[in-house]
């Protein structure tokens, strides 16, 4: 039998341009493994101060309308207190108060309970940093 807990790090590489990564395909392999199809939890963490995560539709554009929003509402300028790094840095800084780097996603035998067009998402924006790690925890 599965244990109760489990959990696995995967290492991206993300690049040196603001990025939506969908992770549904890396979060149902672990689960494939880890759940057993079993019900439970699958939690989702991103150890920076820099990126975050999202639900949504991708393929379609709404990857690239988020990614516009987010230069809306966080423009990449020399408005933020924090300045290290490129120019307008700071609002990466900012983007996980806007797109938490934590998601809890319900499992149902085994499998993601997800709506038809949603994806689990890495949303990075920082051009600086190219690595990233998500922690993927199941508790069933």
């Amino acid at each position: 039998m599965a244990h109760s807990f489990t959990t696995t790090l995967l290492d991206l590489t993300t690049g040196h341009r603001e990025t939506v990564t969908d992770l549904t395909r890396d979060c149902e392999a672990f689960l494939a493994e880890a759940a057993a199809g079993r019900d439970g939890l699958l939690n989702l963490f991103v150890p920076h101060a820099t990126a975050g995560l999202a639900v949504l539709e991708t393929g379609s554009g709404s990857d690239a309308d988020l990614l516009a929003t987010l230069h809306h509402l966080l423009p990449a300028d020399d408005r933020w207190q924090h300045r290290h790094g490129s120019p307008g840095h700071g609002r990466d800084h900012v983007l996980p108060a806007f797109l938490p780097p934590h998601a809890t996603l319900p499992v149902l035998a085994g499998r993601l309970a997800l709506g038809t067009w949603q994806s689990v998402c890495l949303v990075d924006t920082n051009k600086d940093n190219p690595e990233r790690q998500v922690r993927l925890s199941f508790l069933g």
